[in-house]
């Protein structure tokens, strides 16, 4: 098990880039448009170099930097994120041609990418995929639909994963690499609990060639799944980053404000209630620590790992919201306050790239597949 610590250095990183949040970010972040891609807001991240360092970075600096940027905007934190879920198999599997077309324009904000995996039959079952792709003399056309895609229908390009062998599995995938203008490709917004740009996709007969394959042909599965174990252990981050918001939130309001004849910090329920959520916090911040020095050192169990991260950090972060909420009481109810916002935005990591009951079930299949065999 890797041993680790944040350097002086990366701690002032972290205080840094939580500090161009909010006084940078997230005022580009109020201007933009719920549910929309907004473009200035990546363009100032590109601006800033953090799309460089979303790219350049081990899997612990992807996770302090989804984490700094969440305690301060959410928004900046997203629409950095999908750029990478977007981008990376392009980074992982791309031909020379493919990185030099997209990569210079994703990392300067220019380009918007998109990560299309799942469809309406086919979300934690990942494998279950039916988007086909049907043979054609100069290479498959698509047919079929994608759903819950992040960026869509407003992204430059999507990563797409459709079924080039029928009845092979997960062995009968490909991930192709399709610029948004090609001919038969259509999408709609869908109007979400968390205002991100996410949308639906249909296929009609799109043309791919050899030359938009990202990796081998029918080996797709694994370009999505290196992608998703990269990401898993960020995602919380992503969840830790909200925490912290929330937490030191309540702690100052919980210090400011009076009830019963003093602040509320001095009521022993209120004080037991923030030392169980700064607790949680801490223990999820280092699981997700933990499981992202594991992947950059190379480890055996990184899977397991990062499902563990994930699944504590997660639901670590909708409990604390949730007790946030309840301890500042109506106020944070209000359309515009920040839990109101951070309530809404916590939901969904629970869900998406891979769901809490998988992350259990990935969790659960590592360790009987470790287990030593009883004398």
């Amino acid at each position: 098990m890797t041993a680790f610590s944040l350097d002086p250095a990366r701690t002032a990183w972290c205080a840094e880039l939580y500090g161009t949040a909010v006084h940078q970010l997230r005022p580009l972040a109020e201007k933009g448009e719920a549910g929309r891609v907004n473009r200035p807001l990546l363009a100032a991240l590109g601006e800033l170099g953090l799309l460089d360092r979303l790219f350049d970075s081990g899997a612990l600096d992807l996770c302090l930097l989804r984490e700094s940027l969440a305690r301060g905007c959410t928004e900046a934190e997203t629409a950095l994120a999908l750029q990478g879920l977007g981008a990376y198999p392009v980074v992982q599997a791309g031909t020379p041609a493919q990185r030099g077309r997209w990569l210079p324009e994703v990392r300067a904000g220019r380009a918007v990418a998109a990560f299309a995996l799942s469809e309406p039959g086919a979300g934690s079952d990942a494998a279950a995929l039916a988007l086909g792709a049907r043979v054609t003399p100069d290479g498959w056309r698509l047919t079929g639909e994608k759903c819950w895609i992040s960026n869509a229908p407003e992204a430059d390009f999507y990563t797409v994963f459709a079924r080039t062998t029928q009845g092979a599995g997960a062995r009968g995938v490909t991930a192709f690499l399709v610029p948004a203008d090609r001919p038969g490709l259509t999408g709609e917004a869908l109007d979400m609990l968390s205002p991100h740009p996410i949308g639906a996709l249909a296929f009609e007969d799109v043309p791919v060639t050899a030359a938009d394959v990202l990796g081998e042909p029918d080996r797709g599965f694994r370009v999505a799944m290196n992608t998703l174990n990269l990401f898993r252990p960020s995602v919380g981050a992503f969840a830790v980053g909200m925490a912290r918001a929330a937490l030191d939130a309540t702690v100052a309001h919980t210090a400011e404000r009076t009830a019963f004849g003093g602040p509320l910090k001095d009521l022993q329920a209120v004080s037991h209630q923030v030392a169980e959520m700064a607790t949680r916090t801490e223990a999820a911040r280092l699981l997700v620590y933990a499981a992202a020095a594991a992947y950059d050192a190379g480890e055996d169990g990184v899977p397991g790992r990062a499902a563990m991260a994930k699944l504590y950090a997660t639901e670590t972060a909708q409990y604390v919201v949730d007790a946030a909420v309840q301890l500042h009481g109506a106020r944070a109810l209000r359309r515009g306050h920040l839990l109101e916002h951070l309530y809404r935005e916590v939901r969904a990591p629970r869900i998406y790239e891979g769901a809490s009951e998988v992350q259990r079930t990935i969790i659960a299949k590592q360790l009987y597949a470790t287990q030593e065999p009883s004398v």
